[in-house]
């Protein structure tokens, strides 16, 4: 820029000097006119001005050459200025280009420091991992080896077997188990709960003892599975039976009792079929509608307790699994009738005695049932996520042959049709009606894994032999028609679990009959009221309280096919109709030993048996109705080894 600034000044100065030097009064056109002649001092003084001008147009031919060299040096600078010009442009664009490059190399840098910091901590996590892959390599080796050591034991005594595609697993237990009760009852390890003798009975003035392996169970399970079904057959038995042979005396020969055997076809789609011998679908179970998962009392006793509801009958039974949060299911299953029946005066026929051809047992006097069609079970399951809950209906039909013309005419007035005065078949029909009921159960973690609750319940018309005590279905009307007693039973049940090897549990359980009383008056010279039915006021009660009388073979109460002293007898004006029957147990289980080979527990139960009658006076006006009671107090124990 200097440079320039003194270009500047120099020209301004040649042309300063030019101008001063240049004549201002001389014409535009005086080069263009022609010289006068003039004189010799004019001549002179031209020759002079020629010279004058000789040496300005030097000058100014100097000047001009100067000029024309600082043009040439302005041209040159101009030409300099711009490649000075173009070189700080190029300056400027490598600066912007390294800036670039530099911010570029910074975050290059920032990442490879953020990369290496990232490579650090790979490198240390593959360093940990490194060393866990050599900690899990020898676990590894360890299980590898301890599976191994396990598939050589399996193949030496396999817990299952394999045949044809089919896997066959044995289960059960061998037992040792006995019971004490106060009051004796007659029974081996299963109590006939409403058979507890009345005071006025000569077994509630002793005890009885007995001691059992009956219970040993042994259960064989088949499964298989084919595209979209899976198949079960389940074999279940113990020796809680008797034939007509069986006795305690020597052998104890007792015979081999099926429990369940049954079939089973569960689709992938949810859909389940069952049939065969089986729990009753109104039995609670721990899991959805699944077999083998039904939630018993942890009882000792193999009749279970009072107020539980279940049968282990035919049945044929449908369920559908809805995503394991709700099931639903339908069975058909083997119906029978349980009738209590007090003087009805119409003959009826319901059933019989089994026919020793038929395969039915002959010996049992109370009988087979005729029964028209099956009963019905329809259930609901829920498990909301806390605790498992039951929703369940029962369907029974109830069926006689009424023979309207076969009573005595001396005790109710036959009807019109009836031929003479003789019983006779005549005018006989079948006549029907259907019972049922509805139950609950529920069953709850109060706190998880160590205390349940769970509470069962059944009530409707004709559901009596669908709880433990077997309270009657039904009774007889004057008319020969069943009449359905109306009940049901309730069980509540605690159950602890203080760790993995002692579970302690609580029971009480209550089942209840109501009155079915009817009457009818007799057409004899002196006509009487007559009580028939179930729990009438009208029977006589005062006999369950007497005291017993001479033991049978003693006296009129001999029975000639018993020997003397084995025929208990039992005081009359006894009619017996349980109005409640109640049971409170306490037990438990410890499982003091569980390996490879099995498993070992033993337990304790004690029970306390309730039960009285509908009151009654004996057909007395004046006379207050009584009612008998019984109690029972009962010990269980049991030792049991449980197969792997």
């Amino acid at each position: 820029m200097k440079k320039i600034a003194a270009l500047t000044l120099s020209l301004f100065l040649m042309y300063g000097t030019a101008f001063a030097d240049t004549p201002k009064d001389t014409p535009k056109d005086a080069d263009a006119q022609p010289a006068k002649p003039a004189g010799p001092a004019k001549a002179k003084a031209a020759k002079k001005a020629d010279k004058s001008d000789s040496a300005i147009a030097a000058e100014i031919e100097e000047l001009r050459q100067t000029l024309q060299a600082q043009q040439e040096q302005l041209s040159l600078l101009k030409e300099e200025l711009a490649k000075r010009d173009r070189q700080i442009d190029e300056a400027r664009d490598a600066a912007a280009a390294a800036n670039a490059r530099a911010a570029e190399a910074s975050t290059k840098a920032t990442e490879a420091v953020n990369t290496t910091a990232e490579v650090k901590s790979a490198a240390a996590t593959l360093n940990t991992t490194v060393a866990d892959l050599k900690t899990s390599n020898e676990a590894l080796k360890t299980t590898v080896a301890s599976e191994q050591a396990d598939a050589s034991k399996a193949a030496e005594s396999p817990a299952s077997i394999h045949f044809k595609g089919v896997t066959l697993t044995p289960g059960g237990f061998l037992v040792a188990e006995s019971v004490f009760r106060s009051r004796a009852a007659q029974a081996d390890i299963n109590t006939p709960l409403s058979g507890t003798p009345f005071p006025g009975n000569d077994l509630s003035r002793i005890s009885e003892f007995n001691a059992s392996g009956r219970q040993s169970r042994l259960s064989l399970l088949f499964e298989g599975k084919a595209d979209n079904v899976k198949l079960t057959g389940y074999y279940e038995m113990d020796w809680l039976g008797a034939g007509v042979t069986s006795n305690s005396r020597q052998s104890n020969s007792y015979v081999l009792r099926q429990r369940q055997l049954w079939g089973q076809a569960a689709l992938s789609n949810g859909w389940t079929f069952t049939g065969g011998q089986m729990w009753s679908l109104a039995t609670e179970t721990r899991k959805g509608l699944d077999n083998r998962a039904e939630a018993l009392p942890l009882t000792i006793d193999a009749q279970y307790h009072v107020g539980f509801s279940w049968e282990r009958q035919y049945g044929f039974r449908v369920t559908k699994n809805f995503n394991n949060k709700a099931w639903v299911g339908v069975s058909v299953e083997e119906p029978q009738i349980t009738l209590t029946n007090h003087g009805s005066p119409t003959p009826f026929l319901l059933g019989g005695v089994g026919a020793g051809g038929g395969l039915l047992n002959f010996s049992d006097t109370t009988g087979y049932s005729n029964n028209k069609l099956p009963d019905f079970v329809v259930k609901a399951a829920f498990e909301p996520g806390w605790g498992h809950y039951e929703l369940f209906g029962v369907v029974s039909n109830f069926r006689d042959r009424i023979y309207p013309c076969g009573a005595a005419v001396s005790q109710i007035a036959l009807p019109a049709g009836c031929p003479g005065v003789a019983p006779s078949a005549a005018n006989a029909f079948n006549n029907s009606s259907t019972g049922g009921g509805i139950g609950v159960n529920a069953r709850a973690p109060i706190v998880a894994n160590k205390l349940d609750l769970g509470v069962h319940f059944l009530f409707g018309d004709g559901v009596g032999r669908y709880s433990s005590a077997q309270l009657p279905d039904a009774t007889a009307r004057p008319d020969g028609s069943l009449a359905l007693i109306r009940g049901g039973g309730a069980l509540g049940t605690l159950e602890f679990h203080p760790n993995p090897k002692l579970d302690v549990y609580l029971n009480y359980g209550v089942e209840y009959a109501y009155r079915t009383a009817y009457t009818y008056q007799t057409t004899a010279a002196t006509p009487a009221t007559v009580a028939v039915g179930y729990g009438s006021p009208l029977f006589n009660e005062s006999g369950c309280e007497a005291l017993p009388p001479l033991p049978a073979g003693a006296g009129a109460f001999a029975n000639p096919n018993i020997p003397a002293g084995f025929n208990p007898s039992s005081a009359g004006g006894c009619t017996g109709d349980i109005r409640n029957i109640q049971e409170a147990t306490i037990g438990f289980w410890h499982k003091f030993y569980q390996g490879a080979k099995g498993s070992l527990r033993w337990g304790l139960q004690y029970s306390y048996l309730f039960k009285n009658t509908w009151s009654g006076n004996n057909n007395t006006p004046t006379a207050p109705g009584v009612n008998g009671k019984a109690v029972d107090n009962m010990v269980f124990t049991s030792f049991r080894y449980y197969l792997p």
